[in-house]
């Protein structure tokens, strides 16, 4: 397990790593750049660099940590992932059943083997299940295999934006994440891209969070990610769905779960 950088997040645990692209977010992968990173520095479980892995070592992670922490679920690989056993999905999902005191975010890109996996089967309430939404073309069509989970929390990982995504019905969706994409080959985005979404967060009552402009600024101007930030209309949006935490619970990192609103900031 891993302390996170990632703004909407804690920690992450990887009982995979590795992974094969499937659609245009795939192009630049930070997971890729890292994981030959990490082969090249020996760390263990990145033996095989990118390529696809089964760490079975990892399972018993989150039963050993007490403290309630939000896990990002393979943050370096993709639990829906063609190569993963229906066996070792039912393990991870054992492992999250059996730590109540935890929240696991799970993201995929390949949201019909998601709908199919749950097809017939419970998702643990600590469970929050989330596809990416890039495009038109491969993104959109992920929000309606998602809807198929009976989830407790669905959200949706709106990075990198490519284009703009038009009108979206986000019937039965808690919470969009929106972010550009970083690193030295990142594709802009535009602001008028983010503000359809949020305004169409606000008409159906979802909650948003802008993570990153990413290697883009708002003035158009290739930089570094730091320095382009993650205010918008010259704030930082941290909203998340209250539902899931209920009003009174409070972050270990910095209170970025505090009290939001669906109107808040």
């Amino acid at each position: 397990m891993t302390i996170s950088r990632i703004e909407w997040t804690e920690q992450t645990w990887n009982p995979t790593v590795g992974c094969t692209k499937l659609s245009p977010g795939c192009a630049h992968c930070y997971a890729e750049i890292m994981a030959r990173r990490l082969q090249a520095m020996g760390t263990k479980g990145y033996e095989n660099g990118f390529e696809f892995t089964l760490l079975p070592k990892r399972l018993n992670e989150p039963i050993l940590r007490k403290k309630p922490t939000i896990f990002f679920v393979n943050s370096m690989s993709d639990l829906f992932h063609e190569e993963v056993p229906v066996s070792y999905l039912d393990q991870i999902f054992d492992v999250i059943l059996r730590s109540p005191q935890h929240t696991f975010q799970i993201l995929t890109k390949r949201a019909t083997k998601m709908s199919e996996y749950f097809d017939g089967k419970m998702v643990p309430r600590n469970a929050w299940l989330g596809v990416t939404v890039e495009n038109r073309e491969h993104g959109l069509p992920r929000i309606e295999e998602l809807r198929k989970v009976g989830a407790s929390i669905r959200f949706l990982s709106v990075e990198p934006l490519l284009e703009s995504l038009g009108d979206i019905d986000l019937t039965g969706i808690h919470w969009v994440i929106v972010g550009g994409e970083s690193g030295p080959k990142s594709r802009p985005m535009k602001k008028e891209w983010i503000d359809q979404i949020r305004l169409q967060c606000d008409e159906q009552e979802v909650a948003f969070f802008f993570k990153q402009w990413g290697g883009w600024g708002a003035d158009g101007i290739k930089r570094a990610k730091k320095q382009n930030g993650r205010e918008l209309d010259g704030q930082v949006w941290n909203q998340v769905p209250l539902k899931a935490f209920g009003a009174q619970y409070q972050s270990t990192r910095g209170g970025m779960w505090q009290k939001y609103t669906t109107s808040g900031r």
